[in-house]
């Protein structure tokens, strides 16, 4: 599982990087609007009041759902969640199922091809390492050595 562990840390570093960042860089370019939910209330963000197909909104209010929909509402808080989970498995030596990274990896090649350009795509590479790091574990290792069988003795 020694490699294994490397990659879902790698895995684990990519996704906390994208997610971070993401908030980072909201917190940066929309911080009249993160700072106004302070003074309005976090129920400012995305008001609960139906409109008439959306006539009846002004360019604060809409900046304001947009702000809130790339930023806490997005998907960059789940995906911190989940690389800090990914890391702390891969300490404890746990293997994450490979159906995690092959959504992972397919969320965020869709979202690369519709967004491009886009640093959607270096969440495909965490979600193949986590498939990678789930077909290490799935190999047999021989009692005598503890190591996985080389091709040549299996």
């Amino acid at each position: 599982m020694r490699s294994g562990r490397r990659l879902l840390r790698w895995a684990s570093g990519i996704m906390l990087v994208l997610g971070a960042g993401h908030l980072s860089l909201l917190a940066l370019f929309a911080r009249e609007d993160v700072t106004g939910w302070a003074g309005r209330g976090m129920w400012a963000a995305v008001p609960l009041v139906l409109t008439d197909g959306g006539a009846g909104k002004t360019v604060e209010s809409l900046r304001n759902e947009v702000t809130f929909w790339a930023g806490p509402g997005s998907f960059a808080v789940p995906l911190v969640l989940l690389g800090c989970l990914t890391w702390h498995l891969a300490g404890r030596g746990v293997a994450v199922p490979a159906g995690i990274g092959w959504g992972l990896a397919a969320w965020c090649a869709l979202g690369g091809v519709l967004l491009v350009p886009s640093p959607f795509f270096a969440g495909t590479v965490a979600g193949a390492l986590i498939v990678l790091a789930a077909r290490r574990e799935d190999r047999p290792v021989t009692p005598a050595t503890g190591r996985e069988p080389s091709p040549r003795s299996a």
